[in-house]
């Protein structure tokens, strides 16, 4: 079955019948210097490909190994001129008796799915409304003009400042919605289209990079809530997780920051710092190790926009202030709405779902409503955004109906609720995480020193291995009572 195994990248014209493999060879190709993957039962070698994926070589790794087909629909809108670059790539097909998916995913799931798209798409739903989106784009100047002039005729006293920041912010946020369209193609039917207004939406009205975004947030994307594969679930050690990241911290006594106090500090450094403290600094930092000089210009003509614009009222210091304070502002905004569809749902290692499953399982819907709908971006409807990328977001709420009947059909959670409660969800998650990491802490402590004691007044009861030495087994921030006993020789 593993036959075609050495046949190389590159090669345009094969003869027929073509190679085939079995699921477990093809899962042996999951390494970074040996990728496979599976499209509609084709098998492609993406090993030296994946380095010039338009959308990253880390998006399409994270499927090394197994069944692509739905991502691969999910994140472009041409599939016939994409599979023009994937020819070369092609080095056989699945084997006639191997299942469509991988690691015993249900295939019925993935075929109702399918069904439900083509659903859609006959409905038009991938249509867009390009009148919506120039008003959203439109809305977003008018709110520039209008912080321009309060400064302009009311001076730069407190009072107008403050309303201008927080004028700014709401554009920068909506600005942030905006472009979140564009970058997943749900605007434009080319795709040359809607990088070019992304890149001005996100660049010039923002001062952020197009690439750095492509590449951080598909990556989410194509696995939402998993550990090592999606960068939004990367804490830093600032934060613990779901249940499985704080069992391990716990175990391994991982104590960076109190975690069990998680939900108390996210307030001073969660909201407040994201944007203007690491997201700002790591954004310029990676477009000049990457030398993305296009995302770079565009990025400098929004802050030479800003502080021309701005300068003359504050002056430099004055200015770049109010530029961050624009940005705490904002980053509140932003952090509150992103983390209450997710951080709340399943975060794990890999578990090998189906896509509508691996989806519905980290992905939660709040409550449709005019305000919700803006002050969203409609990421209210998380679950069909993340199920249909390139969609629209005006017509998520058309196909939410759809999705809701599968979700019945086959007895999956379809997770709806008040934009109030999702927000307290936000804090009931962290809370929940640090408890459960300090409940680990503690109980692995206590094993120890009962241990270390028992082993002190009993030696001879003991087996005759060698003893772990307190360094290894408390890190950091945990000491032995007493010093840790020499290892037992025979």
């Amino acid at each position: 079955m593993g036959k075609g195994g050495n046949q190389g990248e590159g090669a345009t014209e094969r003869e027929t019948p073509m190679p085939t493999f079995s699921w477990e060879e093809i899962q042996k190709h999951n390494l970074r210097t040996d990728k496979w993957l599976v499209i509609d039962r084709k098998v492609y070698n993406i090993t030296k490909w994946s380095s010039r994926h338009p959308g990253g070589h880390r998006v399409i790794g994270h499927y090394a190994g197994e069944d692509a087909t739905d991502a691969f629909r999910a994140f472009h809108r041409d599939l016939d001129f994409v599979r023009k670059f994937m020819k070369p790539l092609l080095i056989g097909e699945l084997a006639p008796e191997e299942p469509s998916q991988d690691h015993g995913k249900n295939s019925q799931i993935t075929e109702d799915f399918q069904a439900l798209r083509k659903t859609a798409e006959d409905m038009n739903l991938f249509e867009s409304n390009h009148l919506f989106f120039l008003l959203l784009l439109a809305h977003i100047i008018v709110m520039e003009s209008i912080a321009w002039f309060t400064i302009f005729y009311f001076g730069n006293g407190w009072v107008p400042t403050v309303i201008t920041a927080f004028v700014l912010a709401t554009s920068q946020a909506q600005a942030g919605w905006l472009q979140h369209d564009y970058g997943h193609l749900s605007v434009f039917k080319k795709s040359t289209w809607n990088h070019v207004v992304h890149k001005f939406i996100i660049g010039h009205l923002k001062g952020a990079s197009a690439n750095w975004w492509n590449h951080r947030h598909f990556q989410h994307h194509a696995k939402p809530n998993i550990f090592h594969k999606d960068p939004d679930v990367n804490m830093l050690h600032v934060f613990v997780l779901g249940e499985w990241q704080p069992v391990e911290y716990g175990k391994k006594k991982l104590k960076y920051l109190p975690y069990n106090h998680q939900h108390e500090y996210f307030f001073l450094i969660g909201p407040p710092l994201l944007i203007p403290l690491y997201f700002q600094y790591q954004i310029i930092m990676t477009m000049i190790v990457r030398k993305d000089w296009v995302d770079l210009a565009w990025a400098i003509s929004y802050y030479a926009r800003f502080f021309i614009t701005y300068i003359p009222f504050y002056g430099v210091l004055g200015a770049i202030i109010f530029l961050n304070f624009i940005r705490f502002l904002e980053s509140h905004w932003f952090v509150w709405v992103t983390q209450m569809n997710h951080i709340v749902m399943e975060i794990d290692r890999e578990p090998y779902r189906d896509w509508f499953s691996s989806q519905l399982a980290a992905t939660c819907n709040v409550e449709q409503s005019f305000f919700n709908d803006w002050f969203s971006g409609h990421l209210n409807f998380q679950i069909e955004h993340h199920l249909f990328p390139t969609m629209p977001r005006h017509n998520f709420h058309k196909v939410a109906p759809l999705v809701k009947s599968l979700c019945a059909k086959y007895g999956i959670e379809y997770q709806e609720k008040p934009l109030l409660r999702a927000l307290q969800d936000i804090i009931r998650s962290l809370k929940k995480s640090g408890e459960l990491w300090l409940g680990v802490c503690v109980s692995s402590q206590t094993s120890i020193l009962v241990f270390l004691l028992f082993s002190l007044l009993f030696p001879s009861l003991l087996p005759p291995t060698p003893f772990l030495m307190g360094p290894t087994i408390c890190r950091p921030g945990f000491s032995l009572p007493f010093p840790a006993p020499s290892p037992r020789s025979r």
